[in-house]
Order: structure tokens, then C-alpha cells, then sequence
């Protein structure tokens, strides 16, 4: 079993920055490859980043990119999603997902293809 507990979301203007964090406990964090997605009141969950074992590989939704970044310490067992640059429509519950053995080209989208979720973290931007 692995938990994922994610913090850092809050209320932030539009044009700020936030910092989510998800911490991860059980078994060992660099056999994962993480993701993070997030749901809109109303709206149904989608993708926003992933990152491969190593970190060697990193993938964005188009709504996001040149906006938010992903990373990962292993030694720290972290995944974090910096936002930068924030709209209101970023606003959302947000989702740390580890995928213990993904498969195809597309893994990284497929929330189905993830193992364990966290519990989520709201962010808020105002406009």
C-alpha cells in the first residue's frame, strides 16, 4: 500500500503562485511514476502532469504548459506541481496519482492506469 497525502493548495490571486506537495509512505517512492490531476466544480477530473521513475521524462497537459512544473525527490519520497502564473480556471481540487506499472504510449493521462490517489488539495484563484 502507498498513501499520498497532498498540501499546499490555498486561495491565491490571479497571476500568483502556488507550491502542492504530495508526500508519499508505504513502499518505495522511485519505483513510481507520479501525476498529478485535478477536477473542477462540475467538471470532470482531468490531467495536468506527470513524471516518469527518474524524473528523466515529463509530460503537461497544453492547458498548463510554460505555466506549471513537476518534480520529484526520491530521497525525500515528494512529488511537487509549482504553479505559476495562475487563472481562475486553474481553480480546482488537486490530485497526487502514483502508477506502479504503466502501459502504452499514453500512460501517463490514463487515470484508470494509477494505483493510488491522494486525497486532493484546493486551489482557489481569484480574479
Amino acid at each position: 500500500q502507498v498513501q499520498l497525502v497532498e498540501s499546499g493548495g490555498g486561495l491565491v490571486q490571479a497571476g500568483g503562485s502556488l507550491r502542492l506537495s504530495c508526500a508519499a509512505s508505504g513502499r518505495i517512492f522511485s519505483y513510481y511514476y507520479m501525476g498529478w490531476f485535478r477536477q473542477a466544480p462540475g467538471k470532470e477530473r482531468e490531467f495536468v502532469a506527470a513524471i516518469t521513475r527518474s524524473g528523466d521524462t515529463i509530460y503537461y497537459a497544453d492547458s498548463v504548459k510554460g505555466r506549471f512544473t513537476i518534480s520529484r525527490d526520491n530521497a525525500k519520497n515528494t512529488v511537487s506541481l509549482q504553479m505559476n502564473s495562475l487563472k481562475p480556471e486553474d481553480t480546482a481540487v488537486y490530485y497526487c496519482a502514483a502508477d506502479v506499472n504503466p502501459r502504452g504510449s499514453t500512460w501517463y493521462r490514463e487515470q484508470t492506469g494509477y494505483d493510488y490517489w491522494g486525497q486532493g488539495t484546493q486551489v482557489t484563484v481569484s480574479s
